[in-house]
C-alpha cells in the first residue's frame, strides 16, 4: 500500500497547507502538493496495469493519472470529511479507466459477452427478487457452469470492470460514479444529488447481498487498497480466482443499479 511522506514546507500540517490552497489557489503550494502525491498516481497506474495487454504502455497510464491527480488537487474540499488519498485515487482511476475507454482496447467480443452476461443477470436477479448462484446465471445464458466461469475468467483478465464505471444512464454526460458520489454536491440539481444518494444506499445493500468472499474481495481491493495478488494471499485463493470473483462481483453490482435505472429495484 501505498503512503504519503511528508515534506511539506515550514511548519503548516498539510491540512493547512489545504485550506490556504482552497483559499488562494496558490500555484507554488499546487506545485508542492502535485509533488508530494506523484507517488500515488505510479501506484494506482501499477495497481490498474495488472492483467493489461502488452500494448497497453505503463507510462502511459501515469501520464493519463497525472491529468486525475490534477483534477483531484482542483476539486478536493478539505472539509468533507474525505481523505485526500480516498479521493485522489478514484480520480486517478478514472482519468485513466477513460483513456483507456477511448482508445477502445477491448476486443468487441469480449464486450459484447460482457453486456451480455451483465443484461442477463440484471433480468434474472429482478425476476428471482435475490443473487442469483452461478449455477442460474450460467443455465440462463444456456451455458454450463463451467464455461460459464471460464468466460468470466477471460473478461476478468482483458475488460476493465471497476465501481468507477457504474452510472445509471448511458450518456457519458449523465453518468454518476463511485468519484462523484463523494464530491461536493453543491453544483447540482436536486434529482442528481437524489440519483446519487440512491446510488449509495443500492451499493450498501448490494455488497451485503454478495457472496463473502465477492464482499471481501471489493472490500479489501478498493477501500484497503491491495492488489489482487496480496488479497489471494488473505483469502488464500490464486491470483486468478480473485480476479475472477472481482468480476463477478462488479457485473452483479453494475446489473443492480441497471434495474434501479429500469425502475425494477
Amino acid at each position: 500500500m501505498w503512503n504519503a511522506v511528508a515534506a511539506l514546507p515550514g511548519d503548516r500540517t498539510e491540512e493547512e497547507l489545504w485550506i490556504e490552497y482552497r483559499r488562494t489557489r496558490n500555484q507554488s503550494i499546487r506545485e508542492t502538493l502535485i509533488k508530494q502525491y506523484a507517488p500515488l498516481v505510479k501506484y494506482v497506474a501499477g495497481k490498474v496495469a495488472m492483467g493489461m495487454p502488452q500494448n497497453v504502455e505503463f507510462d502511459d497510464l501515469v501520464s493519463c493519472g497525472s491529468f486525475g491527480l490534477m483534477d483531484a488537487i482542483e476539486k478536493y474540499d478539505p472539509e468533507k470529511n474525505v481523505k485526500f488519498k480516498t479521493y485522489a485515487v478514484t480520480r486517478i482511476r478514472g482519468a485513466i479507466f477513460d483513456e483507456l475507454r477511448q482508445i477502445d482496447w477491448v476486443p468487441r467480443s469480449v464486450r459484447q459477452k460482457t453486456r451480455e452476461i451483465e443484461t442477463t443477470v440484471s433480468n434474472l436477479e429482478a425476476h428471482l427478487g435475490r443473487t442469483a448462484s452461478d449455477q442460474e446465471i450460467a443455465k440462463a445464458l444456456n451455458m454450463n457452469e463451467e464455461d460459464y466461469l471460464k468466460t468470466i475468467q477471460k473478461i476478468s483478465g482483458t475488460s476493465i470492470l471497476s465501481l468507477d464505471q457504474i452510472w445509471l444512464s448511458g450518456d457519458d454526460k449523465d453518468r454518476v460514479t463511485i468519484a462523484d458520489s463523494i464530491e461536493s454536491p453543491s453544483s447540482l440539481n436536486p434529482d442528481v444529488i437524489i440519483e446519487k444518494e440512491v446510488i449509495k444506499q443500492v451499493l450498501t445493500a448490494t455488497l451485503n447481498e454478495l457472496p463473502e468472499k465477492e464482499k471481501q474481495i471489493l472490500v479489501l481491493y478498493y477501500y484497503e487498497d491491495m492488489t489482487l495478488k496480496e488479497i489471494g494471499k488473505v483469502l488464500q485463493v490464486t491470483e486468478s480466482r480473485v480476479s475472477q470473483l472481482h468480476t463477478k462481483a462488479i457485473l452483479r453490482l453494475r446489473s443492480k443499479l441497471t434495474n434501479i435505472r429500469r425502475g425494477i429495484v
